[in-house]
């Protein structure tokens, strides 16, 4: 296992609400409200990724998709994946079926219309919906990744017991997620980063500051590395395993469904 930070920077007590950025807001709206940030950034969500983590994003998301060995007899599930980065790299690595579930139907129509100007008509689901209930039988897909999304869940623990359930035994849970720095030294240039910088390119080519904001919030609001770790195997998930990136900037974490 890798070292891990100490912990959040807020934590909520009340059981009646959840973080939304560091507002603690009612656990029945945050879904509605992380739907509109989303719907209001999706045109330029990949744009986006690409500033927030100067092209980075990309190789997490290689390391991603190794780690998942995609086959053509496998079948994924991609939770929070609505613009398509996640499936349209498992397709290309040779995976099999993929249902992915966003939330945000702005989302879905991003990933849906790169989808085509990819010439990816077959293999590939599209689906509105949410990560704490979602529409698939119990057992029945080989493999879910989720990149970037957790983190806005309402219930994280509900979110990832869905997980577990729609994982055939044998089945494969990856998450990538941004997460807590293991090089404390570089925290304060990390935040800058992270509240002055972000928020401006979100205002200057995404139209939109205030959902950087939230973004960025919302990331110091994730749990830690270990302690996400220890959410997944509550959740039922076994040989949980945590590698992280970029100095903790990003993380993987990896479990089985046995």
């Amino acid at each position: 296992m890798v070292p891990f930070m100490t912990g959040q920077k807020h934590k909520n007590s009340d059981p009646e609400t959840v973080s939304f950025g560091f507002r603690d807001v009612n656990v029945e709206d945050k879904a509605g409200l992380v739907s509109e940030v989303f719907s209001s950034v999706a045109g330029k969500y990949d744009l986006m990724n690409d500033l927030m983590s100067l092209g980075i994003h990309r190789l997490w998301k290689s390391a991603m998709l190794d780690w998942l060995a995609p086959k053509p007899d496998m079948t994924l599930v991609d939770v929070g994946g609505g613009t398509g980065d996640i499936a349209f790299r498992w397709r290309e690595r040779g995976g099999g079926e993929v249902t992915v579930v966003d939330y945000s139907n702005e989302m879905i129509k991003v990933g849906r219309d790169r989808a085509i100007d990819k010439g990816m008509l077959d293999g590939i689901t599209w689906t509105v919906g949410n990560a704490e209930q979602l529409a698939l039988p119990d057992n029945s897909v080989d493999a879910y990744a989720s990149a970037f999304c957790l983190r806005n869940v309402a219930r994280l623990d509900k979110a990832l017991s869905e997980a577990r359930r729609v994982l055939r035994p044998g089945g494969r849970f990856l998450c990538l997620e941004f997460s807590h720095l293991a090089l404390p030294a570089f925290e304060q240039a990390y935040d800058a980063w992270s509240f002055k910088v972000l928020p401006a390119l979100g205002e200057r080519f995404a139209g939109d500051k205030d959902s950087y904001v939230y973004l960025a919030e919302s990331i110091r609001r994730f749990p830690t590395q270990q302690v996400f770790a220890d959410m997944i195997a509550d959740a039922g998930l076994e040989q949980v395993k945590v590698r992280n990136l970029s100095g903790g900037i990003a993380a993987l974490h990896s479990a089985w469904r046995l």
